[in-house]
C-alpha cells in the first residue's frame, strides 16, 4: 500500500475519477430517479447523468494542467448542465475544491482532504444544510471527517479513502428514517421518512468511484517510499 506521505494526485487521476463516476451514476440512473420520485421531482438520476457526462466531455477536451483547474472545470459544467438544487450544490463542491488546490501539481492526500473539506464548506454555505437534514451533506460530511481522521492517524491513503467511502455509505443509509428539513422533500413532512435521500446516494456513488480511481495513487519521481521510510509496495 502506498504511504500517505508520498502518494500524489495528478490530472490523470482526476480524469479517471470522473470517468468512473459518470459510469456509476449512469448505471444507477433509474435507481436515483426512483429514490427522487418518492420525495422529489423524479429527475435526480437524469440530471446527474447528464451533468457528469457533460463534465467528462468537458475535461477531455480542456487543456488543463493542474487538478485544481480540472475540478473547477467540472464544477462549472455541473452548474450549467445539472438541473434543480444538485447543479449548484455539486458545482460549488468542485469549484471550492479546485479553488482550494490552486495551481498545485501534483497534490498530496492531506492537501486533497483539506480541499475536499473546503468543498464541503461551500456546499453548506450554498444549501444551508446541517447533519440530519436528509441531504447530500449527510453522506459528504462523514466522508470528509473519516478521510481527515484516517490520514491524521497515519493510515495509508488507500485505507483512508476506503474509510471515507464507508462513512458516505453509512451516512446515505442513515437518511432513510430521517425527516427531511431541506428542499422539496421537506414539503412532505412526515411522509419524507422511510425514503433514502437521492443526493446522499449520488454522493456515496462518487466516493465509491474515488476509491477505485484514487485508491492507489502514483508516487512522485524520486520518492523513497512510504511514511515509515520503507519502500512503498
Amino acid at each position: 500500500m502506498i504511504g500517505s506521505a508520498h502518494a500524489t494526485l495528478d490530472v490523470a487521476c482526476v480524469r479517471t475519477w470522473f470517468a468512473l463516476a459518470s459510469v456509476a451514476i449512469g448505471d444507477q440512473r433509474e435507481h436515483l430517479t426512483l429514490l427522487d420520485a418518492a420525495i422529489g421531482d423524479a429527475d435526480h438520476g437524469a440530471n446527474m447523468h447528464r451533468g457528469l457526462t457533460a463534465a467528462v466531455a468537458a475535461i477531455d477536451e480542456a487543456a488543463v494542467a493542474t487538478p485544481g483547474a480540472l475540478f473547477k472545470k467540472v464544477g462549472m459544467t455541473l452548474v450549467s448542465t445539472v438541473g434543480g438544487a444538485s447543479g449548484p450544490l455539486y458545482g460549488t463542491l468542485f469549484l471550492r475544491l479546485g479553488g482550494a488546490l490552486g495551481d498545485a501539481e501534483p497534490v498530496g492526500p492531506e492537501a486533497f482532504a483539506a480541499a475536499l473539506h473546503a468543498g464541503l464548506d461551500g456546499v453548506v454555505a450554498r444549501g444551508k444544510a446541517e447533519a440530519g437534514d436528509k441531504t447530500m451533506f449527510d453522506a459528504l460530511a462523514p466522508a470528509v471527517g473519516a478521510l481527515e481522521s484516517a490520514l491524521a492517524a497515519g493510515e495509508p491513503w488507500g485505507t483512508a479513502l476506503h474509510r471515507a467511502s464507508e462513512a458516505a455509505d453509512a451516512g446515505r443509509d442513515a437518511t432513510t428514517p430521517m425527516l427531511a428539513r431541506k428542499g422539496r422533500a421537506s414539503y412532505l413532512g412526515e411522509r419524507s421518512t422511510g425514503h433514502q435521500d437521492p443526493g446522499a446516494t449520488s454522493t456515496a456513488l462518487l466516493l465509491t468511484a474515488a476509491v477505485t480511481a484514487l485508491g492507489e495513487l502514483p508516487e512522485p519521481v524520486g520518492s523513497a517510499g512510504g511514511t515509515d521510510g520503507t519502500t512503498a509496495r
